[in-house]
């Protein structure tokens, strides 16, 4: 038999115990219709979001990819499978590879342009020197202003009879106008000179938020041990910056290899002078496929875009792990 010991009454408890209250019997903790509705209350909120990325991004990739291996037209009408054949058609098209050339030429070009000015702006914006605001407001002014009607101003500047051929033959630097919109590296040259003006102060804010972190000490510390400006800059401030580096290389590529309205508004649409197409960029090439009719071409010249803007980003990934390492 066994024998429970009970404190005798008008007994308190021992010093450092507390008696446990009786447990009481119900639900429990944490379930209940007011619970249950607060699980559910995020999902509400996102719910809208969901719903359009599915509807305009998720549903359309996945049909892009099934359209690629049809001869899809725009009214429907009798879509049949022809497997890889738009792929062979793709690779045997002189026109789809040299806008594939152009437009990796205009990446390789914006590349180091987009990637080092932008940094240099940034460590003289820094600076905090007098009238240093109205620059950096002058530099970024260009970020916020529509493509179209910038790509519609440089066209005009550009012309046989715009400002730039004008104030060169007045300085007498140029006797004949320069083709700036009938040449093919002309208006490649054209172009990337809009892109990196467009993009410069975009990519100088994301530079200063990275020098934001660098700490004055490191700096005061490299200046004491006799470093100058040039090695301070390469031994402090560049490893420092190295993450937003990487994220605008990236940027960087992405944008060059989707570049569609300065090339097509400075060319009229035709990719070059009289429709020859020799500027040609990828994206316009898949425009002209797509409104054509021919979405079955214009949805495997999606997917090979893709595979083309992916290589660089791997590239791009690897080098910078390895730096870490």
């Amino acid at each position: 038999m066994t024998v429970t010991n009970l404190p005798a009454a008008g007994i308190a408890p021992a010093a450092g115990t507390t008696p446990e209250a009786p447990r009481r019997r119900g639900r429990p903790v944490g379930s209940g219709p007011a619970n249950a509705t607060r699980a559910w209350t995020p999902w509400i909120f996102l719910a809208p979001a969901l719903l359009w990325l599915a509807v305009f991004s998720i549903w359309p990739s996945f049909n892009t990819v099934r359209m690629a291996f049809t001869n899809a037209k725009p009214l429907g009408g009798n879509e049949q499978y022809v497997g890889f054949r738009n792929f062979e058609l793709i690779l045997s098209d002189d026109q789809v590879m040299n806008a594939l050339l152009n437009s990796v030429v205009f990446m390789l070009v914006c590349l180091p342009l987009l990637t080092i000015l932008p940094l240099l702006i940034a460590v003289l914006v820094e600076k905090k020197l007098p009238g240093i605001a109205f620059f950096r407001t002058a530099f970024y002014t260009p970020v916020i202003a529509s493509a179209v009607v910038v790509a519609l101003i440089w066209t005009f500047m550009l012309d046989d009879r715009g400002l730039v051929n004008g104030l060169a033959q007045a300085m007498s630097i140029i006797q004949e106008p320069l083709p700036f919109l009938t040449d093919r590296w002309l208006i490649i040259l054209s172009a990337v000179s809009l892109t990196v003006w467009k993009g410069l102060g975009f990519y100088m804010i994301i530079y200063l938020a990275a020098l934001g972190n660098v700490s004055r000490d490191l700096h005061e510390a490299a200046a004491m041990d006799g470093a100058g400006a040039v090695r301070r800059f390469f031994s402090v401030t560049l490893p420092a910056v190295r993450g937003a580096m990487f994220l605008i290389a990236v940027l960087v590529c992405i944008a060059a290899l989707r570049v569609f309205s300065e090339v097509f508004i400075m060319t009229g649409g035709t990719g070059g002078a009289g429709g020859e197409a020799m500027t040609m960029v990828m994206l316009i090439q898949q425009y002209a496929r797509g409104f054509s009719g021919d979405l079955g071409y214009a949805s495997a010249l999606s997917i090979l875009m893709f595979i083309v803007t992916l290589v660089p980003m791997l590239v791009l990934a690897k080098i910078n792990s390895r730096r870490s390492e």
